[in-house]
């Protein structure tokens, strides 16, 4: 029986929803096509979306590219990546408002707003955004093994506002999960983080894993014992006395990257409750200022981090996308109270 390696879950800020395999081909394996031999290894697969696989250069034999008329031999060493089965498969359709920014007959791109859910799980089956694509884009293929998310190639978190792309059908579903995989995804992100950073600029190399004390929330390994590989670059755009202003870039992508490496480097996130930044981590004792934060809390009960910006290859004209968008009005609110505050408190 070949090995199989147990599919890996690229989770991050914005997780790709793809499963990985490896096969090692038996000894005594005959010769046969490898989109059949994939079809008949891969549970939730089936030819078109194997054959769709391969042709988007998302499965290596021996380190290569193939074909997927290539015949398959024995010991060859066989790798995939495919779209992640989930386990509820029925999507309610739902007239929930999208604010989509383009589109076009192969993609679009939705900017999501702070508090909205974007696939249904466990908890939170009703009111995402894929209830909302479902009822406005019944073209959207429901594809096998990516049952109950349509289109979806990436997420990110529910507080977390800002763009996402969506593909309109597999080919370029596929090709957008590949430019993700090799990290060819320009994605800028804003935050707000407590204290002044003393560089203007650094990266942050530590792996991310989840907590041994609680499972939701995410650790920064910088000595690489635990978690997978991660890597986040930072530079300030505006210091705001006991607050700064960030930006963020993502090399790689884990659950809750930002959030997890922001707080290892001394600077949680603006009212990010899992990480310690709704409370005061900088500033006086005076009655006055701890009114002040909480205002802020209250304006924006969430962390401050905004997908700013999308960048990629258009999976069909292969054409140079950009997309930007601006913050949110809770975002905006919190910065310009800091500016205030900076300008006239001494």
């Amino acid at each position: 029986m070949g090995n199989q390696i147990e599919p890996e879950n690229f989770d991050e800020e914005e997780v790709e929803l793809f499963e990985h395999h490896s096969f090692v081909v038996d000894k005594g394996q005959s010769l046969l096509r490898i989109d059949k031999f994939l079809t008949d290894k891969v549970a939730n697969s089936t030819r078109n979306r194997v054959q769709n696989a391969i042709e988007a250069g998302n499965v290596l034999v021996n380190g290569k590219q193939v074909k997927p008329n290539y015949k398959i031999k024995p010991l060859d060493e066989i790798k995939v990546y495919m779209e992640k089965p989930v386990l509820h498969t029925e999507v309610l359709a739902e007239p929930i408002p999208l604010d989509i920014i383009f589109e076009d007959d192969y993609l679009l791109i939705v900017n999501k707003p702070p508090g909205m859910v974007v696939h249904p799980a466990h908890g939170n089956w009703t009111g995402t955004l894929v209830n909302g694509l479902v009822y406005y884009f019944n073209q959207l293929p429901t594809l096998p093994g990516n049952t109950g998310r349509p289109g979806l190639v990436h997420r990110i978190d529910k507080d977390t506002s800002g763009l996402l792309v969506i593909a309109k059908s597999e080919i370029a579903m596929t090709d957008l999960a590949n430019q993700f995989f090799h990290h060819h995804i320009e994605r800028t992100y804003l935050a707000l983080v407590w204290g002044e950073p003393k560089d203007e600029e650094g990266t942050i190399i530590a792996h991310v894993g989840r907590s041994p004390k609680d499972r939701k929330v995410m650790e920064s390994y910088p000595d690489g014992s635990q978690g997978k590989h991660a890597v986040t670059h930072w530079k300030i755009i505006k210091r705001l006395r006991y607050v700064t202003i960030v930006q963020c870039n993502l090399e790689t992508g884990r659950t809750h990257q930002i959030r997890a490496h922001m707080k290892h480097i001394g600077h949680p996130l603006f009212n990010d409750s899992m990480y310690g930044g709704d409370k005061i981590r900088k500033g006086t004792q005076f009655a006055k200022y701890k009114t002040f934060v909480q205002n802020c809390f209250d304006l924006m009960p969430r962390q401050a981090l905004h997908a700013k910006s999308l960048g990629f290859v258009h999976p069909i004209t292969k054409e140079k996308m950009y997309f930007e968008t601006p913050l949110p009005p809770d975002f905006t609110n919190v910065l310009e109270k800091w500016e205030n505050y900076v300008k006239y408190e001494n």
